[in-house]
């Protein structure tokens, strides 16, 4: 096996694990020297989406693909949030023309129009869903106050009880302070 073929293997399985997406740093840290991205891409199967982020071309498709995406490109400590955390569940019946990222600290990536940055500097609490670095899933819902009707937002908490998404005290509290 060449080492073209071995760093080649190496690139596809992290990529597989993030919807298609490999960053030149994570590439390092697997061994792979970040001058051989580029050249992989160079003979097909490896696309440079951003500075320093590849995807796979035959990589996964679905739903969560464009969520990944904002992640990777927004950086390391990123996070869904808001309505975007709601939208990754399909509750709420919410479906935002850009996807939320959440970052704790300034950052200046050159972003497409479906990706919106919001600097956070409270601690904020999060969890992985479908892989997916994303604030808590009452959380998210009880951000959205004021910008989705409260009926919508209750249904939503309903759903996500029922889906398993939320445990019995988180879906209390966000019950009670949604009809407070």
């Amino acid at each position: 096996m060449t080492a073209e073929a071995k760093y080649r293997d190496i690139v596809r399985e992290i990529a597989l694990d993030q919807y298609g997406y490999i960053t030149t740093k994570q590439a390092a840290e697997a061994g792979v020297p970040a001058v051989e991205l580029p050249k992989l891409a160079a003979r097909g199967g490896l696309e440079n989406v951003a500075y320093g982020l590849y995807r796979l071309t035959d990589g996964p498709a679905g739903r969560f693909v464009q969520f990944a995406e904002a992640l990777m490109r927004a950086g390391d400590e990123s996070y869904l949030h808001g309505d975007s955390v709601l939208a990754l569940f399909g509750l709420a019946d919410v479906n935002p023309r850009r996807i939320r990222v959440a970052v704790r600290r300034r950052t200046r990536p050159k972003l497409p129009p479906f990706i919106e940055l919001t600097l956070v500097k409270d601690r904020v609490d999060t969890t992985v869903y479908e892989g997916l670095r994303s604030q808590r899933l009452a959380d998210a819902i009880l951000e959205c106050r004021g910008r989705i009707e409260r009926s919508r937002l209750l249904d939503a908490t309903e759903e996500a009880r029922k889906e398993g998404l939320m445990a019995t005290k988180e879906w209390r509290q966000v019950r009670k302070e949604l009809r407070s």
